[in-house]
């Protein structure tokens, strides 16, 4: 069976998220942690000291965002002490602030700096699995050449295509296409990574990272793999231990804020449920939230039960 990843997405794939995932839905092979940005202080922030303790028994992937190879290296020296074997490099997170600092997307119009950064990594880092995630290009699709010749110099343990240029953002539908043409130029290991929200989706046929549509389907990878779709009783367990993780460790207000975030996508799962997310909007303490989501899940019909 192909292999099948949790994408990283900030704020939102936690180290909580994981864990309460992982135990009511399974089903992920990798899960990929909201990207670690080192700098010159070489240290981790507290919150990414959280992201990557206390995986275990996950198999957890660090993405770390960078533009420098001093700081790519340190963290995956860092990271390798703490146990881990692999670490993702984002080339494809298409925020201005971001891109701003040349990271993320901002690399893939700099094509001399992506190089020197792989060459610098790969001769620092023999014994570390580096996979890299990417869009296929910044400004045009016409710069996805240039950029997979300097991919395939490199031993990459996956190449991870998210097929859209940083200017689309998450617009428009991901160009399959250009995976295909990906698939016949490169001899590096793939996954792909882009608007695959349905279970019957030909991309499982593949290595295939999920971000939006697992976040709207808990239980798409295992709907995928011929497993049941995610029941009601499923769906209060995964909300309730989301709510109740996060006001132990980080107490009501922030708490709401991470409900908040995750329904944005969860509402898509229930027909009828725009006047719910109006309401939990609406909400200014945990407890009002609760009892939104509890109509929701009371009360609005499942899209995959009709």
């Amino acid at each position: 069976m192909a292999k099948r990843y949790a994408a990283p997405m900030e704020g939102l794939t936690t180290w909580l998220w994981r864990r309460v995932h992982a135990e009511i839905f399974g089903g992920t092979d990798k899960y990929f942690t909201p990207f670690l940005s080192p700098n010159d202080n070489c240290a981790f922030q507290r919150k990414e000291l959280r992201e990557i303790e206390d995986t275990a028994p996950l198999r957890v992937v660090p993405q770390i965002m960078a533009a420098r190879a001093e700081h790519l290296i340190w963290a995956s020296r860092e990271l390798g002490q703490r146990g881990y074997e692999e670490i993702n490099l984002n080339v494809g997170c298409p925020s201005g602030t971001v891109t701003a600092k040349h990271k993320g997307a901002g690399l893939l119009c700099r094509c001399d700096e992506l190089d020197a950064l792989l060459d610098a990594a790969f001769t620092a880092l023999p014994a570390m699995r580096l996979s890299v995630k990417t869009r296929v290009g910044y400004a045009s699709y016409d710069e996805w050449q240039a950029l997979l010749a300097i991919y395939n110099r490199y031993p990459i343990h996956e190449l991870i295509v998210h097929p859209r240029i940083r200017k689309e953002f998450y617009t428009g539908e991901a160009r399959r296409s250009v995976f295909a043409w990906t698939r016949e130029h490169t001899d590096l290991p793939l996954v792909y990574n882009g608007d695959v929200a349905s279970a019957q989706d030909p991309a499982f046929a593949e290595p295939v990272m999920v971000g939006r549509g697992l976040l709207r389907d808990p239980a798409l990878f295992r709907r995928a793999g011929g497993g049941a779709p995610a029941s009601r009783a499923e769906l209060n367990a995964y909300v309730t231990a989301l709510a109740d993780g996060y006001e132990a460790a980080l107490g009501a207000d922030a708490a709401l804020h991470k409900m908040w975030e995750l329904w944005v996508y969860l509402i898509e799962a229930f027909r009828g449920g725009e006047p719910y997310m109006k309401a939990m909007r609406k909400c200014r303490t945990l407890s009002a939230y609760r009892g939104v989501a509890g109509a929701v899940l009371r009360e609005l019909p499942l899209v995959w039960q009709e």
